[in-house]
């Protein structure tokens, strides 16, 4: 549409059904490469996508007319296809259901890239469990801690 004009900054968190941990060092580049190929490809601009062994954040600029929950469905829809296609692991790879979601400010970018490229650090101090909840916290996302993390049966 003419005259519209954007800039929506969206951070999404997402981890491995069960946070097993399970993505790999000799595979986690390209896994990466693939989630900022699968979100650029529904017309978003990927900034960066990283994480560690039980799950990924991606920063991206969300497109005004494309929903959140459709770049999410793509991105770990056609990952865990591309995952499980590839025989990377001897087992059906799945993400868990849901994510999270938060926006950001074009001041706020920078520091936003800063911390998600540093995941394997931070992640020497904290564990997803208490970063994903600090978020929700943090962002007064009202929630049920019950339906938040799908654990092992």
């Amino acid at each position: 549409m003419a005259n519209t004009y954007h800039k929506i900054y969206i951070q999404a968190v997402f981890a491995v059904k069960y946070r097993d941990a399970v993505i790999a060092e000799n595979w986690k580049k390209e896994l990466m490469a693939v989630i900022g190929n699968l979100i650029n490809e529904t017309g978003c601009k990927t900034l960066i996508v990283n994480g560690v062994e039980d799950h990924v954040h991606c920063l991206f600029g969300l497109k005004p007319s494309v929903s959140l929950s459709d770049v999410m469905k793509n991105a770990k829809a056609k990952s865990s296809k591309w995952i499980n296609e590839s025989s990377i692991l001897d087992y059906r790879f799945e993400w868990q259901e849901g994510y999270g979601a938060f926006s950001y400010c074009r001041s706020e970018v920078d520091t936003v890239y800063h911390y998600i490229e540093h995941q394997e650090e931070h992640h020497h101090h904290q564990s997803f469990r208490e970063e994903y909840l600090d978020f929700l916290e943090t962002y007064e996302v009202d929630y049920d801690e019950e339906y938040i993390f799908e654990d092992l049966i």
